[in-house]
């Protein structure tokens, strides 16, 4: 089956109260260098495979979790506990569990946001960091994150959207799992997804169902097994912490990220369409925000999951990146 990717294996660890399931591949232990990969939303370790082949081929021991909430690992119940805050602590234990005094980080779509905070919060786990899609925005003290959306997009935006709880999921019930993903995964439309009222989520999306050509049968079997027994609550509850994260980070207010970086993202991506995010990644303004920022890298023709659209392309800078440290 799809799980049984060549080269990886698998382990649970107890960590703050929560069991993470932990997908290894490269040497087991000693002095190899290690690279934690974080997935997004609807994703799970599994996002991850052809780095992990790729990045084990090359002498580095990837680590991929599912995160809290995901796949093998455990869902607490509480809707409060997916913030950052909690997430980022997993990782600390994680990092601890392997032996490390420092770590290389990967992150995509909520990865990537949850990575940025690990390199915030502790910069001294961190050797360097490629994000992909999602740019760090230093705290703002006027605005939370969802007013700022509202503000930009209106109350329709999905992130806005999948806010009350049980709505989304009841949306994503309707549909067959397997067709859930195709659709998920096949967006390609470069703007904000914004879901009139007499919409569903699936709705306001481009794709037409049909399995992207980066994907197998197997492939998208693999994620209906998993969600199917999970539901989509973990993933969604990220977004439903969104503002309480901003609330508990008061104290980085305006703080940058140091850690040496660098950033990917597809033109056609969600995240990279939304108003005022190219401007702020080629004005300035991201580099003033990461002062380390060595690269950024849009590659034409990508949407949103390119780790698994262009796993070759993405492997490859990931690995060349973090050969200078």
């Amino acid at each position: 089956m799809a799980a049984a990717v060549e080269g990886v294996r698998h382990r649970t660890l107890e960590a703050n109260g929560v069991r993470l399931h932990v997908a290894e591949a490269g040497p087991e232990e000693g002095s190899a260098p290690v690279v934690l990969l974080l997935h997004g939303f609807p994703d799970l370790w599994y996002g991850w495979r052809h780095q992990m082949s790729a990045l084990a081929a090359r002498g580095y021991r990837a680590v991929a979790p599912d995160l809290r909430g995901y796949g093998d690992s455990d869902s607490p119940p509480d809707a409060s506990s997916y913030t950052t805050f909690h997430v980022v602590g997993d990782l600390v234990a994680l990092i601890s569990d392997l032996g490390q005094r420092q770590v290389f980080v990967v992150g995509h779509d909520w990865g990537a946001t949850v990575a940025w905070q690990l390199c915030l919060l502790r910069p001294d786990l961190v050797r360097a960091l490629v994000n992909l899609s999602v740019v760090y925005h230093p705290r703002r003290p006027e605005m939370s994150p969802l007013q700022a959306i509202r503000a930009a997009c209106g109350e329709d935006h999905y992130m806005c959207r999948f806010q009350e709880f049980g709505v989304a999921e009841a949306e994503f019930a309707l549909y067959d799992i397997k067709w859930v993903f195709k659709k998920t995964f096949g967006m390609r439309k470069p703007a904000p997804l914004i879901l009139p009222k007499d919409k569903s989520f699936f709705d306001s999306l481009d794709s037409d169902g049909t399995c992207p050509p980066w994907l197998s049968e197997e492939d998208i079997s693999y994620y209906a097994e998993k969600f199917a027994k999970t539901g989509f609550t973990g993933g969604l509850n990220y977004y439903r912490c969104i503002d309480r994260s901003w609330e508990l980070s008061a104290a980085w207010t305006g703080a940058p990220i140091k850690v040496p970086s660098k950033f990917i993202v597809g033109d056609l991506d969600i995240t990279y369409n939304a108003p005022g995010v190219p401007d702020y990644i080629h004005k300035g303004g991201f580099k003033a925000s990461v002062p380390n920022l060595e690269d950024v890298v849009v590659m034409e023709g990508v949407s949103h999951f390119i780790n698994q659209e262009k796993p070759n392309e993405v492997s490859d800078h990931i690995c060349e990146f973090f050969s200078k440290f």
